[in-house]
Parts: C-alpha cells; sequence; structure tokens
C-alpha cells in the first residue's frame, strides 16, 4: 500500500501541523508524554478544565469533530483528514479522552435518530466539549447484558417515568447528558419486553450520581440512581419498541469509535521495543534484533499510525448506522 500523502492531504496536513503548533497546550506536553490513555490528574490544572478549553479552542478554529457535518460542529472532512488529524495532534489527543463516548457513540446516534432541531440544538456543544455525554446502559443485575436490563420506562402521557439504577457508567459525574437505553412492556403484548432509547439531562430531578472508588483511587466509574425521572417523549430515540436496533447502531459506532480513537502508537511502540530488556540487556542490543525505523514501513509515524483499513470507506471514521432488519447490516450514515 502507498501511505504517501497525495498534494490535498499534504497541504491538509501542514495547516493542521502548523495550528497545533502555535495553539496546542504545550505546557503539559511532557506529562502528557508519559500518560499512556487517559489523564487523571496535571500538574497544578484541573484536567477537566483543561481538556475542555483544548476542545473549546479547536472547535472555535474548525478542527472539532472533523468528520461531522458543519452543521452540527463538525468540518466536514474526509475520514483520511481525521486520521491525518489524529497523527497531528498526538499527545494532545490524550486530552480528548474525556469526550470519545460522546463524540463517538451518542453523537452518532443522535445524528441517527433524535429529529434535526434537536440536533442543531444538542450537538453543537457536544463537539464543542461545553456539554459532556455518557452512555447509561450496564445494569448490576445484568452487566452489559442489555437483554437482561431492569430498569423501567413507564409511558405517562407526553412523558416517560423511569426507575431503576445503572452501573459502570464512565464520567457520569462529570456528563451534562446522557443516552439511556430502558426495556418496559409492549402496549401490544404485556408479556413482551420491548426497549426504547431516550436522551436526558443528568441534572433531572430523580437522578443521583454516586462514584465508585477503584484500587488505583480514581473515580471513572459510576452508579447512577433514578427514582421517578421524568423525561419528555421528544427526547425518544428512534421509535417505542426499537431500543434494540438503536442501541445496536450505539455500541456498532462504539467500536469504530475506540478502534480510530488511538492518536498515536508508532513512536510509543518503537521506544518500548528498543528500551525493552531482555535478561540484563536492553532489546536493542540484542544481535541481530535491533529495530530500525526504516525497517518498518520506512515512514515512520505515516505507515504505522495509519491503520491498515484507513482507506477503506468502511473503517475511514463513517459512523454506522443499523438497519432496521432481523440482521445486523449497516451502512455508512451520509
Amino acid at each position: 500500500m502507498n501511505f504517501d500523502d497525495t498534494p490535498q492531504e499534504a497541504a491538509f496536513r501542514a495547516e493542521a501541523k502548523a495550528w497545533i503548533a502555535a495553539n496546542a497546550p504545550k505546557q503539559y506536553e511532557e506529562e502528557l508524554r508519559k500518560i499512556l490513555a487517559r489523564p487523571h490528574r496535571l500538574k497544578g490544572a484541573n484536567v477537566l478544565e483543561v481538556a475542555k478549553a483544548w476542545q473549546k479552542k479547536k472547535a472555535d478554529a474548525g478542527w472539532a469533530c472533523l468528520h461531522w457535518p458543519k452543521e452540527y460542529g463538525g468540518r466536514g472532512s474526509s475520514p483520511i483528514e481525521r486520521v491525518i488529524w489524529q497523527q497531528e495532534e498526538g499527545r494532545f489527543g490524550k486530552l480528548s479522552s474525556m469526550f470519545i463516548i460522546g463524540h463517538g457513540m451518542c453523537g452518532p446516534t443522535m445524528m441517527a435518530f433524535a429529529g434535526e432541531e434537536q440536533k442543531r440544538k444538542y450537538l453543537p456543544p457536544l463537539a464543542s466539549g461545553e456539554k459532556i455525554w455518557c452512555q447509561l446502559f450496564s445494569e448490576p443485575a445484568g452487566g452489559s447484558d442489555v437483554a437482561g436490563l431492569r430498569t423501567r420506562a413507564e409511558n405517562k402521557g407526553d412523558d416517560w417515568i423511569i426507575n431503576g439504577q445503572k452501573i459502570w457508567t464512565s464520567g457520569a459525574h462529570y456528563s451534562d447528558y446522557g443516552i439511556l437505553l430502558d426495556p418496559h412492556r409492549s402496549e401490544l403484548c404485556r408479556s413482551t419486553r420491548d426497549s426504547t432509547m431516550f436522551f436526558l439531562d443528568m441534572k433531572s430531578p430523580g437522578v443521583e450520581v454516586r462514584p465508585i472508588k477503584q484500587a488505583s483511587g480514581q473515580s471513572d466509574f459510576n452508579e447512577v440512581y433514578f427514582t421517578d425521572v421524568r423525561i419528555p417523549d421528544p427526547q425518544r430515540l428512534g421509535a417505542v419498541g426499537d431500543g434494540w436496533n438503536v442501541s445496536l447502531t450505539t455500541l456498532m459506532n462504539e467500536r469504530m469509535s475506540i478502534g480510530a480513537g488511538v492518536p498515536t502508537g508508532f513512536p510509543e511502540l518503537f521506544e518500548f521495543c528498543n528500551s525493552l530488556m531482555l535478561g540484563r540487556r536492553p532489546r536493542d542490543r540484542e544481535p541481530q534484533r535491533s529495530l530500525k525505523a526504516g525497517e518498518l514501513g520506512g515512514e515512520g509515524e505515516r505507515a504505522a499510525n495509519t491503520p491498515a483499513c484507513a482507506r477503506s470507506r468502511r473503517c475511514r471514521g463513517a459512523s454506522v448506522r443499523v438497519r432496521k432488519t432481523r440482521s445486523a447490516s449497516w451502512s455508512p450514515d451520509r
């Protein structure tokens, strides 16, 4: 495969590189370099505030959620331009980790199923990092088995009343909105369990968030309790009883966003391989085993960071929407 930039891609890369060099929060660069994934703290700063400020700066300059349509806060860029941006943003992209659920899962679900007015209202603040979203799926009794959920949504005229509990909800303690999957009894057949997807304001009366203290001392995950939480029917995503199809759309996008969300990789892998100790000697001192950048593609970061399927339409950032069929077929969202 030829991983060389086209002239258009080279121009885009140069523009992105110049903007990042002039605007990135370089005072945190060294700390971010040492962090493998999401930063939990930064010296002398609130990591959430730093992340939101960086995301807002990107949004104001047109660099947020590049593959999203412009009217929803994106740039309307091609998928390969998204890959190039991630390469150039590098370690500063770690500041965007707290937005991955909103940008990669909730946002595409909203685009697929929300009304146009709602999309124009909720998506731009999500893209800019002003509002953070979470995903309310897992439960204590069912774990990640969405067919075993017990939280209930009861239809009361123009509203739905939610009662139940979710668990392991990443970022719920700092999220502004969330998407919620609730089973309920079908109005047509009382013995049948349907499901419906909603989005809700996490500050709604009756929503209680309890952070879970981990062995690391961090509290990334949460328990979320719902006591007579009222959700207006216009905040329903998809048809009543069609929550399984809507949730499949979310989960398909989750896999794509996680797979495409690694901004770096080759430099860290190369450094690891050359500093790995085998016995008492570093890996790079082993005879005939030393790694050289030229042997791994010749183009360093470009060759190793770009997924092998980066030029495939299905793997280059298009959001996924599951068609309403018995099979899990899908097509790129336009």
